[in-house]
């Protein structure tokens, strides 16, 4: 692929992506606002519980065969679409396998969590995984083919669902069962959509040779995940157990509602990111060149988001959660500010890893973390729920500190200079931090708050025009996401 071919599609990509990503997101918060003023925090911690099993699962049922095909250089469309059959089929027998073991052992998985009488509910959910499988390969070629207009389609009928099948069920009173009748209902629309509109159909072809190509690097990536899953599920599965569903739900809930702010940043970014990485592999310069062009654009709404929350906490959570999840704005504002840290400076490590085919770097990283994360939940879950919840929070800055070494000695990219690659932002958004900080002492009402918040916005980016570098980004990003002004992507060397 050419370079100058390479620049459309990366503009083609992040385009539709962030497009996804603003649409769904726009969508997404009106659907939990009407949710948590519908249903309990207890309901959303039965759902945590489950979904913390099915999400174990779900990462056997892919196996990184995603990953591979994204990453991997095929010699022929041949020989793509025959990796694509061999993945296929293993993914989806991986599926059934899992889905049966799991309704066999489903109640005495409900005890593990502390759901004891649950276990119809998870062999339920666990229906998705075989679902789910069918159409996994299908979206791995559309990313590796840059085709996230596809993508779209498929994230916006999904976005819709909920207030076609969740809300309807919820407000008759079917508790827990709507959010998850929900979530089946959007895995099976994504697996027909995406299977319909492939230009690729899985036939009866599989050769051992190929999957143990695949796994030689996807069996890195599975345990990658695994190792993932821990750092993602640990203190769910401690407050499950140590306390009750009404904490978890409220735990879960806030965290969940700030994933999705930050979301919108980053999830738009990953998948381009990493399929315009592995066609870069090669190139050491052009590859530090985009990646520090993506973490810089990344900061420019992360930082400020970050702060913005922690400082306005409350108003946050009354307005997308509801007057009854107020006890959780201590959670919504510590989580998002080391949310904003992690996503500037975290987040994209292991698609670097993986771009360069060196997924055990990303596995490394996971359980240097874990050494730290697992004793402090546990230490700190004795002392109570606050104690756990400022714990979890703050010594994911140390998953940082553990990328920093990585990136520098393994990959090439110096710590200093993704600091100060990102320095013109953070300035920035801690002088609005700052100023946010002093008009809030003004006055806590709700119409102040907005005015302020308004006030910070504009002085965040007068400060950040100021600085030349910033102000040719901000026009050409701009630029590039309007149709008609769309220029070439250009590579600065650093």
């Amino acid at each position: 692929m050419n370079q100058d071919n390479l620049n459309t599609k990366i503009i083609s990509a992040t385009k539709w992506s962030s497009i996804t990503e603003i649409a769904e997101k726009l969508v997404s918060p009106v659907t939990n606002m009407i949710l948590a003023r519908i249903l309990v925090p207890g309901a959303f911690g039965v759902v945590a519980t489950v979904t913390m099993i099915t999400s174990f699962a779900e990462m056997f049922t892919d196996s990184g065969f995603q990953k591979y095909l994204v990453q991997h250089e095929f010699k022929s469309i041949d020989e793509k679409y025959k990796n694509a059959n061999v993945a296929f089929w293993t993914n989806f027998s991986i599926s059934v396998i899992l889905w049966g073991l799991i309704v066999l052992c489903s109640e005495k998985l409900a005890i593990l969590v502390g759901n004891p009488g649950l276990g119809n509910v998870i062999s339920i959910a666990c229906i998705q995984l075989p679902i789910t499988a069918f159409s996994s390969i299908q979206m791995a070629l559309y990313k590796r083919n840059f085709d996230f207009k596809t993508l779209f389609l498929v994230r916006i009928i999904s976005s819709f669902i909920p207030f076609i099948v969740t809300i309807p069920l919820a407000l008759v009173g079917l508790s827990y069962w709507s959010l998850i009748i929900g979530s089946l209902t959007i895995r099976l629309s994504n697996a027909v959509i995406l299977s319909i509109k492939s230009d690729w159909k899985p036939n009866f072809y599989y050769s051992i040779k190929i999957l143990k190509e695949m796994l030689s690097f996807s069996i890195w990536s599975l345990i990658e995940a695994v190792s993932i899953w821990l750092t993602s599920w640990i203190d769910t599965f401690i407050i499950g157990s140590v306390l009750n569903q009404y904490y978890l739900g409220l735990y879960k809930t806030s965290i969940t509602m700030v994933n999705s702010l930050m979301a919108l940043i980053s999830s738009s970014i990953i998948p381009v990111l990493f399929s315009t990485l592995s066609r870069l592999q090669n190139d050491d310069i052009k590859f530090t060149s985009i990646y520090f062009k993506f973490q810089r654009l990344v900061s420019i709404i992360a930082f400020p988001l970050g702060i913005g929350v922690f400082l306005y906490r409350d108003l946050a959570t009354e307005i997308i959660l509801g007057s009854q999840w107020r006890e959780s704005s201590n959670i919504v504002g510590i989580w998002a500010l080391t949310s904003s840290i992690m996503v500037v400076f975290s987040n994209f490590n292991s698609e670097v890893y993986r771009s360069k085919g060196n997924p055990k770097l990303s596995f490394l990283s996971q359980i240097l973390h874990l050494l730290f994360l697992i004793p402090a939940c546990i230490i700190s879950a004795s002392y109570g729920f606050w104690p756990l919840v400022y714990t979890r929070s703050l010594v994911r800055i140390q998953g940082i500190l553990v990328g920093f070494i990585l990136m520098k000695f393994f990959i090439g990219i110096p710590v200093f200079k993704t600091i100060r690659n990102v320095a013109q932002t953070a300035i920035s958004a801690i002088i609005m931090g700052i100023l946010g900080y002093l008009l809030k002492q003004v006055n806590n009402g709700s119409l102040w708050s907005f005015l302020s918040i308004i006030i910070c916005i504009i002085i965040y980016f007068g400060i950040l025009l100021i600085f030349p570098s910033m102000r040719k980004e901000i026009f050409n990003l701009v630029n590039n996401l309007i149709p008609k002004g769309i220029r070439k992507f250009k590579i600065k060397k650093y």
